[in-house]
């Protein structure tokens, strides 16, 4: 590589490790902070509210979950995937676990420690960070249209009997659920769930009294307040779906709004909002809904949804629905709601309507995303899982790893046979690109006599250098081609790592326990042998944990590295040389970090890098690390050229 394109990747890349030091202290550490201090102030006002001599209505942390379960009758769910209960109170699903072996043959436990409790999915109102799903009737029609109030609609409020011989919901024994209102509206709600993780909530409104009404029905996923973020930064946490907007977007596309962003443009909204009352003179009330988004859309889907766990709504694909999602901030708490409501129904006298609505509560496992997308004909169901802006690498990339798994029964050995197909597909590339390294390593002694010939006249060297380049068929370019050619598989191959729960807690070898997380290992304390754990010294842990926690992972990467590194010909100049001698140093630490599955992948593929440019370099009498080792502790001093 000439001397101005290596300095120009030397800064480069010296740069994008400052920037990403930078980034990580500046931005990163100060918004987690943040986010610790916001988390720790709402506990404390749910404290002191809770202590309040009067009672306090609405999402306020009053009790613990076991109490807020407790709070109303409930109906048992029992299921291959799930465990939990219906509330009663409200006809509301509010109490879900994932069981720790599912359906799918998935472990849903909190941690890979054992006796780890299981993966908790959605948690009641009245408890911290409640998480629910809601389905109702409703006499607003439209927003600002004034319409006959329709009393005795139920509400979260309203107590449901059980009327089926079923008390217990579980796959083919469905649960049917009846509340009378005081008007004569007889409303049946019919749920049902397979052995995975769909419940279908059939609700059926008979009109028994004697004058029509107009009413309407929705359904609503809601999450009073976070859980403490996740340390992800590459992974989508907030609203999720796939909705028209009509008339002129009839096609579902994917609508995402990250938690973060969806405060803010409600925080703008809210603002815009309490001006417009002030101009006016009309009264604004804080606790009111903040409508962020909107879509009216024929069938879709919509949701909340974290890493791996979602709990989305889809209404029957036939109807026109209008999506939304909104947030309310009341009493110090944000509560974030996707919501869809359905076209009005006019119920005369004598007759009934019925609305059906599936709801996905559970582990965003694809393949039975895919089947429920087919199913039930829900558009892009399995783009819930966070495929990002290479989705066009990163889902075949999966379906390969997953087809590899299925032969192999390891996802690491999947992992190895994935590296092998990469390396295959650019073979011809790297084979031209280590010919041409080997051949300009062996060029090192005539450049530099040119250089010290022409040491006056630079130009006349650079001449002489790209002459002598192509007389012996040299690409000074060539080594970067397929680093090129493979940097988007690593960033594909890092998402998915990152967000498809198939590589939760995937083991590979030994120590190895999950391929998702970094390496659990440590050379600060020799790699498990001294019984502390460096994360927990006191002030320093965190810091000691977050920079230097260096496994054998890493540290086979670096290794492999250095030796790639060592096998091509050095930089002109002495301070770039030094500065390519520090980057597997560099790079060692910057990807201590990663998912144990990526370092697999890039340290195997290192390995192929080192063996096909060793051959070469052995072919052409090219003086390379691998033989002048040997050679020494053959005693023979400096390997034959």
């Amino acid at each position: 590589m000439p001397q101005n394109e290596s300095r120009n990747m030397v800064i480069f890349m010296v740069i994008a490790f400052v920037i990403l030091l930078g980034y990580q202290a500046l931005v990163l550490d100060p918004a987690n902070r943040k986010k610790q201090a916001e988390l720790k102030q709402q506990q404390a006002v749910a404290a002191k509210q809770a202590a309040a001599p009067k009672a306090v209505s609405g999402p306020t942390v009053k009790v613990s979950r076991e109490a807020a379960k407790a709070a109303s009758p409930r109906v048992t769910i029992a299921t291959p995937s799930l465990t939990g209960s219906l509330r009663l109170q409200g006809a509301r699903i509010d109490d879900l676990f994932l069981t720790e072996r599912s359906a799918s043959g998935y472990r849903y436990a909190e941690t890979l420690t054992k006796g780890s409790p299981p993966v908790e999915l959605l948690r009641p109102e009245g408890a911290e960070h409640a998480w629910f799903a809601d389905f109702g009737w409703t006499d607003e029609i439209a927003p600002g249209v004034p319409t006959p109030k329709v009393p005795g609609l139920p509400s979260p409020d309203t107590l449901w009997r059980v009327t089926s011989a079923n008390t217990v919901l579980a796959p083919g024994k469905p649960v049917e659920l009846t509340y009378v209102a005081p008007n004569r509206l007889v409303f049946t709600r019919a749920v049902s769930v397979d052995d995975k993780f769909m419940f279908t909530v059939t609700d059926t409104v008979a009109n028994l009294g004697a004058a029509p009404v107009t009413i309407r029905p929705y359904a609503s996923v809601q999450r009073q307040g976070l859980p403490p973020a996740s340390k992800a930064q590459n992974v989508h946490e907030g609203a999720v779906g796939a909705l028209g907007d009509l008339p002129e977007k009839a096609g579902a596309e994917l609508r995402l709004l990250k938690f973060a962003s969806w405060k803010k443009e409600a925080a703008k909204k809210a603002d815009a909002l309490r001006a417009a009352a002030a101009k006016t003179n009309q009264a604004y009330d804080p606790d009111q809904q903040v409508i962020v988004k909107t879509f009216r859309s024929a069938g879709g889907w919509l949701g909340l949804t974290d890493k791996y766990w979602l709990a989305a709504l889809a209404p029957d694909q036939s109807q026109t629905v209008t999506g939304e999602y909104g947030l309310t901030r009341t009493q110090g708490i944000d509560v974030y709601d996707a919501h869809f409501g359905g076209a009005p129904r006019l119920i005369e006298p004598g007759r009934q309507v019925s609305t059906t609505t599936r709801l996905f509560a559970g582990a965003k496992v694809v393949q039975t995303l895919k089947g429920y997308e087919k199913q039930f004909g829900i558009p892009r169901f399995q783009d819930a899982v966070d495929w990002g802006v290479l989705s066009f690498l990163t889902k075949p990339f999966f379906l390969a790893l997953e087809f590899f798994f299925g032969h192999l029964g390891n996802f690491g050995l999947a992992i190895l046979a994935m590296t092998v197909c990469v390396r295959l597909l650019v073979f011809p590339l790297a084979q031209k690109s280590s010919e041409s390294m080997a051949r300009m390593k062996k060029l090192q002694e005539p450049m530099a006599e040119i250089k010290a010939r022409h040491k006056d006249d630079p130009v006349k060297a650079q001449q002489e250098t790209m002459a002598l380049m192509q007389r012996e068929k040299v690409n000074p370019m060539a080594g970067c081609l397929p680093i090129l050619v493979q940097f988007p598989v690593f960033l594909a191959f890092y998402k998915v790592l990152s967000v498809t729960i198939e590589m939760r807690h995937a083991p590979f070898v030994g120590w190895l326990h999950d391929l998702s997380a970094q390496d659990p290992t440590t050379i600060l304390n020799l790699f498990g042998l001294l019984p502390f754990d460096p994360a927990h010294v006191p002030v320093i842990g965190g810091l000691i944990d977050q920079y230097l926690h260096i496994g054998v992972l890493p540290l086979l990467y670096g290794f492999t590295m250095w030796l790639v590194t060592a096998m091509n010909p050095p930089a002109p100049d002495p301070m770039q040389q030094r500065i390519f001698q520090l980057m597997p140093i560099m790079f060692t630490f910057i990807m201590a970090g990663f998912p144990a599955g990526l370092l697999v992948y890039w340290t195997f593929s290192n390995v192929f890098s080192i063996f096909q440019q060793y051959v070469i370099m052995h072919r052409l009498k090219t003086e390379n690390p691998i033989d002048t080792f040997l050679a020494r502790v053959r005693g023979e001093g400096k390997a034959p050229a």
